[in-house]
């Protein structure tokens, strides 16, 4: 059984979940709090997999809560956030939420999120030690990016990333069947992504392992990098010391 605590200083939004969760019997409520401070107490109380957590409470915001949990010996749940506000969304995957729940939300996104949850939650358990990879800095690397597109808010696995091109103050994201712009810089992006999937080839290019159909010398004594798509990425010098570390392993 899964055990989740509810953080909403809302009666009503508290009670709309609750009857949410009576859709997913895998889970149980283990307690509720109506702030930041009566949250954080129940959370090191209770220790639960997965915490519901409003963005916007009376003492603190749900950054502080799980900044002030992070802080704490206290084992740190899957977050689900829930708020009428969309403006914290990049920021919420930043700190690797599972989702992001505006209001009003329906029951099939709901389940879209617990659904995304349970599996996380079964992961870990059954391999504590495995689980998400994770940087030097101990941050897990993240599985999903999240951009606005064109007033949209966007959840791109990034296992459907081909390659990623620097464009001045942007970053182009390349999938087979699209292209989207993210400004971002190559340096950022790069450290969130796992090393083991992702490598940057020249100082604009970063490409996904996954899509690589090979490593070829070009004809002006350079490598290229083929993709599966048929797409040919340039790899600089500097950087084709990497993959020859990468096909020693």
């Amino acid at each position: 059984m899964v055990q989740a605590v509810l953080a909403d200083d809302e009666v009503l939004a508290r009670q709309k979940l609750r009857q949410l969760l009576r859709e997913v019997p895998e889970i149980e409520i283990v307690g509720e709090g109506s702030s930041a401070a009566e949250t954080i107490d129940l959370v090191r109380a209770t220790k639960p997999d997965l915490l519901f957590l409003d963005v916007r409470m009376p003492d603190k915001d749900g950054f502080e809560v799980v900044n002030d949990l992070a802080a704490m010996d206290t084992p740190m749940p899957c977050v689900i956030f829930t708020t009428a506000y969309d403006r914290y969304a990049l920021r919420a995957f930043e700190i690797h939420a599972v989702d992001y729940l505006l209001k009003p939300f329906t029951l099939e996104r709901f389940r879209s999120a617990t659904e995304r949850a349970l599996e996380q939650i079964k992961k870990a358990k059954q391999d504590p030690q495995g689980a998400q990879p994770k940087s030097p800095n101990g941050t897990p690397y993240t599985t999903r990016i999240v951009f606005k597109s064109k007033g949209r808010i966007l959840f791109l696995p990034v296992s459907e990333i081909c390659w990623i091109g620097a464009e001045e103050n942007y970053v182009r994201i390349c999938t087979q069947s699209e292209t989207h712009l993210l400004r971002e810089t190559m340096t950022r992006l790069e450290e969130k992504l796992d090393p083991n999937t992702f490598m940057r080839v020249h100082r604009s290019s970063i490409v996904n392992l996954q899509y690589v159909k090979e490593v070829r010398p070009e004809v002006d004594g350079e490598y290229g990098v083929h993709m599966l798509n048929g797409q040919k990425i340039a790899m600089s010098r500097g950087y084709r010391s990497r993959i020859k570390s990468w096909l020693d392993r």
